[in-house]
């Protein structure tokens, strides 16, 4: 067990102020996280993958109602054999924890729509997109880094996703060139890099590497970003922005810079996962009006990684 640094444990206390619910936190933290993976309806229906999970003896529940393509292995299974297994290898399903599903779903891409992911990679939220359009409309899906777009490429491939362009630039530089020529997005996804506080589960050393200073330089590259990105929304157009990480600074601040420099309006996402509301002020901070419609997904109460999810719309 790698013990949080002071002042890590300091800010989560200000967010989490019952004593109890904090001690849930903490707890949680330090569990391995739970198997979800998701089926891929681009290749196969959620029934038919559960049978012939099932018939290789794994125990599978599919606890969102509303959502069959979620899946829990609640078997015991040996070291690598979710990633083994041939039915990943055929693109059936993606190994994906559950929090991390809740931007696709909250941006609600249709067939026939024009969508950006900013920073795709390695694919997981891209090719969810992608099965959500039933493979029609376009995707342009970005990376910056070659390691990167090699992972992206293979997965895309893997999940048999055919409306994707890929392109290989840094992201605010790209949203720059595609403004100069005036294209304009139906949906756009920004699922920003930050500082991971939402994933100890499953990287513990997060809270080894984990800086204050880190925080606020990431908040700074997420709000040019995020800029860069909103001027390629259409009118009536809907952008989420997402981070796995509880810091405000990468996330209510973000999002209510972004909402009063462009006049986005910050909508209630519908998550078949339990959230919180985002919280109004941090610090000497206040944030913008409607920002509370920002959704706060925390370990305790989902079992799942945190997650951050604000949906915003050009109106």
């Amino acid at each position: 067990m790698i013990n949080p640094k002071p002042l890590f444990e300091e800010r989560m206390r200000r967010l989490l102020p019952e004593e109890s619910d904090f001690a849930d936190f903490s707890k949680k933290i330090h569990e391995y996280p739970l198997n979800f993976i998701r089926c891929n309806t681009l290749k196969i229906s959620p029934d038919e993958l559960r049978q012939k999970l099932e018939e290789k003896n794994w125990k599978i529940s599919q606890p969102f109602s509303g959502r069959q393509e979620i899946m829990l292995i609640e078997s015991k299974l040996l070291p690598g054999e979710i990633g083994k297994a041939i039915e990943h290898l055929l693109g059936y399903y993606y190994v994906q924890e559950v929090s991390s599903m809740m931007p696709a779903f909250a941006l609600e891409p249709k067939p026939g729509e024009f969508v950006l992911d900013l920073c795709a990679s390695p694919g997981s939220k891209t090719t969810q997109i992608a099965a959500l359009m039933e493979n029609s409309g376009a995707i342009i899906a970005n990376d910056r880094a070659v390691d990167r777009i090699i992972s992206l490429c293979s997965n895309l491939e893997r999940c048999a996703v055919g409306n994707t362009i890929v392109t290989k630039e840094d992201a605010i530089f790209l949203c720059q060139e595609m403004g100069s020529i005036n294209l304009e997005f139906d949906k756009i996804l920004v699922d920003v890099p930050c500082s991971g506080e939402g994933n100890i589960r499953s990287n513990p050393k997060t809270l080894i590497t984990w800086s204050i200073g880190a925080i606020r330089q990431l908040s700074d590259l997420q709000k040019k970003i995020a800029i860069s990105a909103s001027a390629l929304l259409k009118k009536g157009g809907t952008m989420v922005y997402s981070t796995c990480t509880h810091a405000p600074e990468e996330n209510e601040e973000v999002v209510s810079y972004l909402a009063q420099k462009k006049g986005l309006v910050i909508e209630k996402a519908s998550l078949p996962l339990k959230s919180r509301h985002g919280i109004k002020e941090w610090g000497k901070s206040s944030f913008v009006e409607g920002i509370e419609n920002a959704c706060r997904i925390y370990p305790q109460d989902n079992d799942c990684e945190g997650f951050f999810v604000a949906k915003l719309k050009k109106e």
